[in-house]
Parts: structure tokens; sequence; C-alpha cells
């Protein structure tokens, strides 16, 4: 990890998205180093699946040694990110620095790609970045050191890093490209730059995303370099396929495999095999024994797997890591409301909704895990 060097002491940050994750690692890096922090999210409840808000944001920064700011902010609410920039600038005075990182996603091909979902990634990424930073740029050309850190890809044409998730890609490029465009307007006046997500290959115990991104981001506020070799992410110079096998050779987790996009990456799936993973036990596994495999169809389609066989269980996206004894096809509307406990497996067989290819009897054993499930939602 890198060390605080006080050299932020002072300087407003006003990050997008600091609620949580790789948002909220960068503010309290900064924090560390005495940074005011703005933290413009969504999150002023408590959401019932994803840990922290605004509020508990601030108080882990402000314990970490810096200034909090905590804002109700949809960066597509023009609204919004006004009052909290002029919040700011009441606060402390100015902005130096805005990080923006709020960002959706969704890996979907452009048939299975509701617009709900295509207007919601344009919204955040694209016109979410472009909006944030002209609010802001006024501000920050009084700085005088300041910054825009975009969380964004280089823009790489490779048809490999269009062709499973045009939508994603599109509105990721978009906030590249106003790294690009930005950086020529205000050269001389204002640092415009993209951080993107690599995995570090070279220490004894790998750090998270959110560290090695908040630390990246703070060099970068510092003009500093990294220093270590990296392993390579979403739409760097390389193909899908080797890029999903180096990454598992060193214990990383693509969110996609042999060129197919992960459909489910986040959402309501995503958000069930969370659950999943955080009851599995090797009591289960034993009273179970069976690798089980869900091909969803519908809007969050793709592909999961539960190991209920093989040392204390696994569960994830993709195919299971051995083979599955028992295949089961649906929609996956209809798999969220099985394992919430209002479908049960037999009756989805018997209306037709659930495919089984496998040992039934296998299939009803997963009714324990789905009355465990019920219970945790």
């Amino acid at each position: 990890m890198l060390q605080n060097t006080g050299k932020l002491g002072g300087c407003t940050i006003f990050i997008t998205g600091a609620s949580r994750g790789i948002g909220k690692a960068i503010a309290l890096k900064a924090a560390r180093d005495g940074a005011n922090v703005v933290i413009a999210a969504k999150t002023a409840d408590p959401h019932p699946k994803l840990p922290g808000t605004i509020y508990t944001a601030a108080a882990e920064i402000e314990a970490a040694g810096g200034k909090a700011l905590p804002c109700i902010v949809d960066v597509r609410d023009e609204k919004q990110i006004n009052q909290a920039v002029e919040q700011a600038v009441e606060k402390f005075g100015g902005i130096d620095i805005l990080v923006n990182n709020a960002s959706a996603i969704n890996l979907t091909g452009t048939l299975e790609t509701p617009m709900k979902k295509v207007d919601l990634m344009l919204g955040i990424n694209l016109r979410g970045t472009y909006l944030t930073s002209k609010l802001c740029i006024p501000h920050l050309l009084k700085s005088k050191n300041p910054h825009i850190l975009n969380l964004s890809p280089p823009l790489n044409l490779n048809p490999s890093w269009f062709k499973n998730h045009t939508a994603y890609t599109m509105a990721k490029y978009g906030m590249s490209m106003c790294v690009l465009g930005m950086a020529e307007e205000f050269k001389g006046s204002i640092a415009v730059n993209a951080l993107w997500p690599k995995t570090g290959n070279e220490v004894s115990v790998p750090p998270t995303k959110e560290t090695m991104n908040a630390d990246t981001a703070h060099k970068t506020c510092l003009n500093f370099f990294l220093g270590h070799p990296l392993l390579p992410d979403f739409f760097l110079d390389q193909e899908p396929e080797d890029l999903a096998k180096q990454m598992e050779e060193h214990g990383a987790t693509p969110a996609f495999k042999s060129g197919k996009a992960d459909s489910a990456a986040t959402g309501p799936i995503s958000d069930m095999f969370n659950i999943i993973r955080g009851i599995l036990s090797p009591d289960i596994v034993k009273t179970t024994e069976a690798v089980y495999r869900f091909d969803l169809s519908g809007e969050h389609a793709g592909v999961w797997y539960i190991d209920l066989k093989n040392d204390a269980g696994s569960a994830g996206s993709g195919d299971p890591p051995t083979k599955a004894d028992v295949i089961m096809t649906l929609d996956s509307a209809d798999f969220i409301k099985m394992f919430g406990g209002r479908l049960k497996p037999t009756m989805a067989f018997m209306s037709g909704k659930l495919k089984i290819k496998g040992d039934m009897g296998l299939a009803i054993k997963l009714e324990k895990m789905m009355a465990m499930m019920k219970s945790k939602l």
C-alpha cells in the first residue's frame, strides 16, 4: 500500500459513488492524507443487501483523519449535483479534485439488454460524468493544482470488447472520451486523467481491487506512477479468452469466460448468489452432495452454479468447476421466486416453468437451501 505523504492535506476531493467499493476506498486513502472529502452518492438509507451509506462512509472518513461532507447525489440529476457542489464550496472553500467513480454495469448482448438498463448506463456513466465535470470545472479552475480523475478504460477499439456487451462498452467509453476531450480542452489548467483497474501479481497478500485503485488514484493526483507489474482487466489489449485464463492463473475471478459475458454480473441474481455463498457450509454439502447448474433466460440471462458436493461448497457465475449432476433451465424471474421461497421446484417443474436434466431427487434436495435463503431475505 502506498504510504501517505500529507500532500493532499487541506485539499477538497469530490467523489461520486463514494459510499462503498472503489469510491469509498479512494475517499479513505485521501482522508488518511488529511483531505476534505465530498461523498456524492445515492445511498442515504441502508440498502437491504449492500453495505454502506453516505453517512457511514462519512464516519469512516473522519475516523481516518479527513473531513467529510455526505451529499445525496444521483449523477443523473443536475439539481442534486449543483447542490452538492455548492455545499462543498461553502463548507471547504472550493474543489481541488473531482473523481468520477459512479458507474453502472450490465454485461449483456444487444437483444438481452432492456432499454432501461441502456438508459441507466448511459445516464450514469457517460452523461453523469460529463455533467459532474461540467459543474465542478468552474471551481477546479480556481484551484492551485486541479485534477479530474475518471474511473474509465483506455479507448480500445478491438471488437472483442464490444461484441458481448455493446451498451456497457459505449457507456464506459463515453467516460473515457470525456477524459480525452477535456484533457485537451483544459490543457495547462486542469489535469484530466483516467484510471482503470488492474490486478497485482507480485505481492504475498494480494490487495483488493478497491485498495489498488485507491493507491493508484492517490498517486495520479500526486503525479506519481505505478511501479509494480499488473494483470490486465476489461478493455486492455488482450483477447477476452486469454485474459480470463491469465486472471484465473493468478487467483482472480474474471467476469467473463470463453468470450461470453457474464450476463448477470450485477443485479438480483448476483445478489441471490451473494446470499447463497453466505450460507454454504460443510453440513449442507454433506446432506446434498450434488453440483447444480442453472441456465437462466429472461431479463437476467446467464449461467450460474452451486457446488454442494466438494469441500465446503461454492457458488458463482459460469460453468461449475466439475460436471453438473443436475441442470435446471428456467426464467431468471422464476429463479428469484424459487430461491426467495415463493416457488417450489416441484411446482415449477409441474407447471412447465422449470426443466430439469438429471436426478429429480437431487433437485428436491435444494428446497432445504431455499428455506434457509428465505430466512435470509
